[in-house]
């Protein structure tokens, strides 16, 4: 079955929108994802549509009501059953590659647009939701954040990407950035490429390539670095303790 992506969204125009082009663009036309944006507006119940009201307590803004999210979340479950369920909120957990790895592996996803002030918090404890964050950012709504997250899983399926090894040597990966790329000219405006990856040396050029991107992650990233070192260390912690299993 192809990779199934649900949106709840009041803009269902805006898909697959940049998916529909490049590698996600090729993917949908092959089958090898389904692509269906629904209307919230469908599940209020009033003849205005009405999907948001006034924040409890006073305040700028609209908030999303909890009883149309129940309704378009039901709706949603009912087509795809085993897609877990992500609401775009920056009050949300950061989302990671390995995240992205599980969804990707899975059936598809069913992504909750937040627009306004966000959503009546009595839907994430009425309803099975994971609130999810793409970075310390506030956007106008939701769908930006859900279309990164759907081309983040759609590359990674079977048969999208050319060479499957792209997928397994980039940023967050290994809890690492990746390591810096070049390209012809060898010499540009005075600087040139390392000589080392043209020296046809394959052990030297991987040695080299780890180096970078320990030492970029270490001055860039450090909660990058700190969460890799960490589980280095487990790691190597545990091939100690299999070792000393092995020989008791």
């Amino acid at each position: 079955m192809p990779f199934a992506a649900t949106l709840l969204t009041l803009y269902p125009e805006m898909f697959p929108g940049p998916l529909g082009i490049s590698l996600a663009g090729r993917a949908l036309e092959d089958g090898r994802w389904s692509c269906t944006a629904v209307q919230m507006r469908d599940f209020a119940q009033d003849k205005h549509r009405t999907v948001d009201d006034t924040p409890a307590g006073g305040g700028a803004g609209m908030v999303l009501k909890a009883d149309v999210l129940a309704r378009a979340i039901d709706h949603a479950r009912a087509l795809q059953p085993d897609c877990p369920v992500l609401a775009m909120t920056p009050r949300g957990r950061p989302i990671t590659q390995a995240r992205i790895r599980a969804l990707a592996a899975g059936p598809g996803v069913t992504i909750l647009c937040g627009r306004f002030e966000g959503f009546d918090e009595r839907i994430f404890a009425g309803r099975d939701v994971e609130e999810v964050a793409v970075g310390d950012i506030v956007l106008s709504g939701g769908e930006p954040a859900a279309l990164m997250i759907l081309d983040a899983c759609i590359r990674l399926l079977p048969g999208v990407m050319g060479a499957v090894e792209s997928g397994h040597e980039e940023s967050f990966e290994q809890e690492l950035l990746e390591y810096p790329q070049f390209t012809r000219p060898v010499e540009w405006e005075g600087r040139t490429i390392p000589e080392v990856l043209r020296s046809g040396d394959h052990a030297k050029i991987a040695a080299w390539r780890k180096q970078r991107a320990e030492e970029d992650t270490r001055l860039r990233r450090p909660d990058l670095w700190e969460r890799h070192r960490g589980a280095r260390d487990q790691s190597a912690s545990g091939a100690r303790q299999e070792k000393k299993d092995q020989a008791q």
